[in-house]
């Protein structure tokens, strides 16, 4: 009997010992290979846009451009020695969707890195996603600025690369009296709350400030609005097929660019072709990058792309920021000799790409990069002619620290 309970109390113990170790919290490794980083010859990355709803107008050209770059660097090698396995998601123009897709890709498919979205609520969703998961993903498109995550990096422009020297180009070129239309999401509030305090630091006068969901079609009433106000130009920020509704209703009411010129910021060339090139020649788009940018890297990259996804199809600025993200990407790991997201993080500080646009740089502060900004207007042929450009690269500036007038801006976070 004592001997039974001798066994039985050594056995509650080894248990009891197998038991702790169990419920010990797992050691959180950097290994790229036992994070599933890597797997033989192959490393995993996410792809995740709009392949439907309202954004899929501007966002399956993202892929395309995300795949074209994959599929050069892999031919050229690879990263590291490994082949780059793309798993493409769609975030189908739903912001929930964009949250739940890139947890799946970091938790599921344990990417390397994720490179994906559009519109600042798609990366808004995204942000505490990666940011949980200490992943990484490459944001291609123009924003509002005001953010700056350690878990991001920011190929397209910041506010003072694309909105703040627009407006002032309008001031100087147009007019003082500007209409504000957007699409109602935090993007146009954001770059409009900016325009505002810009305007009234510079003289300028907003006439009227208007918004409409995302996918809105009729803008007959704003275009009304329009015709009382008689403004000197229109700051544009509506996103997505949106466009093509309101441009041609606005060249319908007999509104053409000579009579009041259009600025858009979430116009380039793949939206020109969907909307028509007669309905848009003359108005404006500011950008970092057009098809016509006059490069030698630029040449190569619109034949190659035309080559691949045929002879009718044309690059723009958001595609050329969404194809040099994987090549910064590549760079980074490089330089780092690693897939660790902190090691890559740590190594992009200062890497340089001679991109379409030009030689851009990554700032390892703000994980943006350097861009030159240029205005484009629209052509007969649906290609912009550059009006002006900045000269030199601009240093990203996201929060606006370095203008007086945005003092109060430059405080806030979205």
């Amino acid at each position: 009997m004592r001997r039974g309970f001798l066994v039985l109390l050594m056995m509650v113990l080894f248990l009891g010992a197998c038991s702790s170790q169990t419920n010990k919290p797992a050691q959180r490794t950097t290994s790229d290979s036992s994070s599933g980083t890597v797997e033989g010859d192959t490393v995993s990355v996410g792809i995740l846009h709009s392949l439907s709803g309202t954004m899929a107008i501007s966002e399956v050209s993202l892929r395309d451009a995300e795949m074209m770059a994959i599929d050069e660097i892999n031919a050229a090698g690879g990263v590291l020695g490994k082949q780059i396995k793309p798993i493409i998601e769609d975030g189908a123009s739903d912001w929930p969707t964009f949250a739940e897709k890139a947890r799946k890709l970091l938790q599921q498919d344990k990417v390397a890195t994720i490179f994906g979205g559009w519109t600042s609520a798609s990366r808004k969703a995204m942000l505490p996603v990666v940011e949980q998961n200490n992943g990484l993903l490459w944001y291609p498109v123009q924003y509002e600025g005001m953010e700056q995550s350690p878990n991001i990096f920011y190929t397209g422009a910041t506010t003072n690369q694309q909105i703040v020297p627009a407006v002032d180009w309008m001031l100087e070129n147009v007019g003082k009296n500007i209409f504000l239309i957007g699409s109602d999401y935090v993007f146009p509030r954001t770059a409009n709350k900016i325009v505002n305090a810009q305007l009234e630091a510079k003289g300028g006068k907003v006439v009227a400030e208007e918004y409409t969901p995302l996918g809105h079609t009729d803008y007959n009433t704003i275009i009304n609005k329009i015709k009382s106000a008689k403004p000197d130009v229109i700051f544009n920020t509506l996103n997505g097929d949106s466009n093509v509704a309101f441009f041609k209703q606005l060249q319908d009411a007999g509104i053409t660019a000579k009579d009041i010129p259009v600025v858009s910021v979430s116009v380039a060339e793949e939206e020109i072709r969907g909307i028509g090139a007669n309905v848009l020649v003359g108005h404006y788009a500011a950008w970092n990058y057009y098809q016509t940018t006059d490069t030698p890297e630029n040449k190569t990259f619109v034949e190659n792309y035309k080559s691949k996804y045929g002879k009718d199809r044309v690059t723009g600025d958001p595609i050329e920021a969404a194809y040099i993200a994987v090549y910064l990407w590549a760079e980074a790991v490089e330089k780092a000799g690693s897939f660790d997201v902190e090691k890559v993080k740590e190594a992009a500080d200062g890497v340089e790409f001679k991109a379409p646009e030009g030689v851009v740089k990554i700032d390892g502060e703000t994980q943006h990069i350097y861009k030159t900004v240029r205005i484009g207007e629209v052509q007969a042929d649906g290609q912009f002619k550059e009006v002006w450009n900045s000269g030199e690269q601009v240093k990203p500036d996201p929060y606006l620290k370095t203008y007086d007038w945005a003092e109060g801006l430059s405080q806030q976070a979205n």
